[in-house]
């Protein structure tokens, strides 16, 4: 069957389409996206501004007429911590639901975590043993670890690249004594996480950590994706201690990083080293699946259950 994914993130509206069916490796026939920074488009009060909103219903209409035109038997479509902190958005929800008659599933942080790690655990396979899971996203850091493919723990901090970054950095780069601020108050954030001293091994998705694990030596995308990807923590602090001293636009112009992310990669190499430091983690294996591809392994195995 074919099956179309709409990610609504805190950057981007994502549309992937894959063939698949139980049991089979998902194979992606059509990827698109809109860039859209929603969580840039919150207002002083909360809420999503009505640009925002609007942008959002104009991505949602186009990624529909893509995945009927690419003939895909169902589109799920889900939306994250943008428009899931938002205050308004039931209001624009439905304004999405009217307009182009997509329902957007709101997904909780926690639930970000474990579709991951299902994404994650089918990836490594069960060789993989006690797994830890880390994925920084534009508003939000999930974390999940377990043994199985439900995991034991899963959580969502508001820990996000975009987020601290439009929140608690200014300049460009920022001085100092605000990255050092941050980088107190992810450590605080940080503290209720229990240590890890199980794991067989620590895995991240996302695009930050794979920009970061690219700057510390990773090989790049065009290698493909089964070319076996690391981020030791010495190679993340060389990298941390580089770009602090590099405005965005000099970031955007080296290898692998994506001009559109470039100005919140410093918020995110901050995360990236407090928490493999608070779970005393010296390398983090790269996994180009996330939760796109849970989505759709959640979405299969229930076609497969009698």
């Amino acid at each position: 069957m074919r099956l179309g994914v709409l990610d609504v993130g805190s950057n981007t509206v994502h549309l992937l389409v894959v063939d698949a069916h139980p049991g089979a490796h998902p194979w992606p026939a059509y990827s698109e996206k809109s860039v859209l920074r929603l969580a840039e488009q919150i207002s002083a009060s909360g809420e999503l501004t009505n640009a925002g909103a609007d942008g959002l219903t104009d991505a949602v209409a186009s990624a529909r007429d893509h995945a009927i035109r690419l003939k895909t038997d169902d589109l799920l479509a889900f939306a994250t911590s943008a428009v899931r902190d938002a205050r308004n958005s039931a209001e624009v929800l439905d304004q999405v639901r009217r307009e182009t008659g997509v329902t957007l599933d709101v997904l909780s942080g926690d639930d970000e975590a474990r579709l991951t790690f299902l994404a994650v655990r089918r990836w490594f396979g069960w060789s993989a043993g006690r797994l830890l899971v880390l994925d920084i996203g534009g508003g939000s850091l999930e974390l999940a670890f377990g043994i199985d493919e439900l995991p034991d723990l899963a959580l969502s901090l508001p820990l996000g690249a975009g987020r601290l970054t439009r929140e608690r950095l200014d300049g460009d780069p920022p001085p100092a004594e605000q990255l050092d601020a941050l980088t107190e108050h992810v450590d605080k954030v940080l503290q209720q996480l229990p240590r890890a001293s199980d794991v067989d091994r620590a895995a991240a998705t996302s695009k930050t950590f794979r920009t970061l694990a690219r700057l510390a030596g990773a090989a790049p995308s065009s290698a493909g994706l089964r070319e076996p990807r690391t981020l030791t923590m010495t190679g993340l602090r060389q990298v941390l201690a580089f770009i602090r001293r590099i405005p965005s636009g000099g970031l955007a112009e080296l290898d692998g990083v994506s001009p559109r992310r470039a100005h919140q990669l410093l918020a995110g190499a901050v995360v990236a080293e407090a928490a493999m430091r608070r779970l005393n983690l010296d390398q983090l294996r790269i996994c180009p699946w996330a939760l796109r591809e849970g989505v759709i392994l959640r979405r299969l195995d229930l076609l497969d259950s009698p």
